[in-house]
């Protein structure tokens, strides 16, 4: 059923989040943005103002879906439901593509409202692909399985996140959401190099990067998104595009939600910032942003 990774979705350019503080400039504004991010569940609904919205929004930009309650590293078995509704969404709105996390979020179908990280196992790896597969030929296409951030670890971990996270994509042949907020938030953390995380991810895999700020509790970095991005993460950002080269990129912003004009800002910083890693000696070459074909 699917092909080789590198030659399927191809690059969206720069986008962001779309939240509903900035659903009126979005429909009715000409924005310097190339495509959003909406997140999945809030529009799993039969009808209504969701659906409308994603229906103006579809017709004025690429989108790509973003889910938190797939709960893929669950002891629980897949929900079928909701797996009904998301085939349903993706086929009536064609995205450019389907993403989640490397999570698990349920416990006896009670949704726990939080991304808890898995332990870094042979038994949770088979586990985690295995399911990703059966996802994957239920909705006839590859997904997205973004890193989270995390605030603890686990004794019976066998290998590093990033290991666990590669051997996933190769071995059930899905995609990376690439979260580098996260990366540099577990970093801190974990106490581990940030550019070893980069180093152990397979390029060919990474279809997508996530930039975000984080709020500080302590000695922990908490991934809060409801600050501007960092200057750490910026720096790392770019070191990401010299390892995987152009990248459709987003700005998530979920609390404290500036006017749009400020998150323009990040991305145009984003731009920016890959503008002048694609110029630097030995670099990857850019390309355009190439917009998903529209029914």
């Amino acid at each position: 059923m699917h092909s080789d990774p590198a030659d399927a979705l191809g690059d969206l350019g720069f986008g962001l989040g779309l939240r509903p503080q900035h659903y009126g400039p979005a429909l009715e504004e000409e924005l310097a943005v190339d495509w959003f991010e909406l997140n999945t569940e809030n529009f799993m609904v039969e009808g209504g103002k969701p659906l409308h919205v994603l229906e103006s929004i579809r017709t004025r930009y690429p989108i790509a879906l973003h889910g938190v309650s797939l709960s893929i590293g669950s002891a629980d078995p897949l929900d079928p439901d909701y797996l009904r509704r998301l085939k349903v969404l993706a086929q009536r709105s064609e995205p450019a593509w389907l993403s989640d996390h490397l999570c698990w979020t349920a416990v006896d179908r009670q949704q726990l409202h939080d991304l808890l990280p898995l332990p870094y196992t042979e038994e949770a790896l088979a586990h985690v692909v295995e399911r990703v597969r059966t996802v994957q030929d239920f909705l006839g296409q590859r997904i997205l399985l973004e890193n989270v951030s995390s605030y603890v670890g686990y004794r019976d971990s066998q290998v590093a996140e990033w290991e666990f996270l590669a051997a996933v994509a190769e071995a059930a042949d899905c995609l990376i959401l690439l979260d580098v907020n996260n990366v540099h938030v577990s970093a801190h953390n974990h106490r581990f190099d940030p550019l070893d995380y980069l180093r152990g991810i397979p390029p060919h895999r990474v279809q997508q990067i996530h930039l975000a700020g984080h709020s500080r509790e302590g000695e922990l970095l908490i991934d809060t998104h409801d600050h501007p991005v960092e200057d750490a993460v910026w720096k790392l950002y770019a070191t990401a595009l010299q390892r995987f080269g152009p990248v459709s990129t987003t700005i998530e912003r979920d609390d404290r939600i500036p006017p749009i004009e400020e998150l323009l800002a990040e991305l145009d910083q984003a731009r920016h910032i890959a503008k002048a890693t694609a110029r630097r000696p030995g670099a990857p070459a850019a390309e355009p942003p190439r917009r998903a074909a529209r029914a």
